[in-house]
């Protein structure tokens, strides 16, 4: 069966879908853009590429055109949620004296409703890691930033063990909050991270 364009005609072979041309490429940002906003708001229950159209206010056909199957879309969505929140993390902690103080204004980003749905993109990678791993693999993303944290006369080494530990306590965190609701006992660990990553910065004074 011969494959058709975003117009319905049949695309000429070797055509490369809309990447590489200005307007397919703001065709499919935008597309992108309306679908990440359905995620942020709803979730990935039902996620569906029919879903992602009635979202983006055009058909699964056109979604096709623009991208490889639902789990491209969602990957693509994932990653673009991703790094709104990094962005918005960054910018909360941009004025903190300390490592510490930094850690703790990024923490409401983390735990933001529309952050919910980065986290169910967790539990679906740990579901079906077969299908999913992309969308678990999150410390690519995260790395960075939480390596600008870090006191910029630390050692690369020292600044990615700590950041390492950062990301892997505060998701764990994460995890907790969304699952076992148990908000007290996850603030008090997390009073307690801020003052071993003082103990970490006052050593290096």
């Amino acid at each position: 069966m011969q494959a058709l364009g975003e117009d319905g005609a049949p695309r000429r072979a070797g055509y490369r879908r809309s990447t590489g041309t200005p307007r397919g490429e703001a065709r499919r940002q935008d597309l992108l853009d309306r679908v990440t906003e359905d995620l942020a708001a709803n979730g990935l229950v039902d996620f569906s590429l029919r879903r992602a159209a009635r979202a983006a206010g055009t058909t699964h056909k056109v979604l096709l055109y623009h991208f490889d199957g639902a789990d491209d879309l969602l990957r693509q969505a994932i990653f673009q949620l991703r790094e709104r929140r990094i962005s918005r993390g960054l910018a909360a902690a941009a004025e903190g004296p300390r490592l510490a103080d930094r850690v703790r204004a990024v923490w409401p980003v983390l735990i933001s409703e529309e952050a919910r749905v980065l986290d169910q993109a967790i539990g679906l990678a740990l579901y079906d890691s077969a299908r999913y791993a992309e969308l678990g693999q999150a410390s690519q993303q995260y790395l960075p930033a939480l390596l600008s944290l870090c006191p910029a006369d630390w050692s690369e080494r020292r600044k990615l063990e700590v950041a390492e530990m950062i990301l892997a306590v505060l998701r764990g965190f994460v995890v907790g909050r969304r699952t076992s609701g148990d908000t007290e006992g996850i603030a008090a660990g997390f009073e307690a991270l801020m003052r071993a990553l003082d103990r970490e910065e006052a050593a290096g004074e």
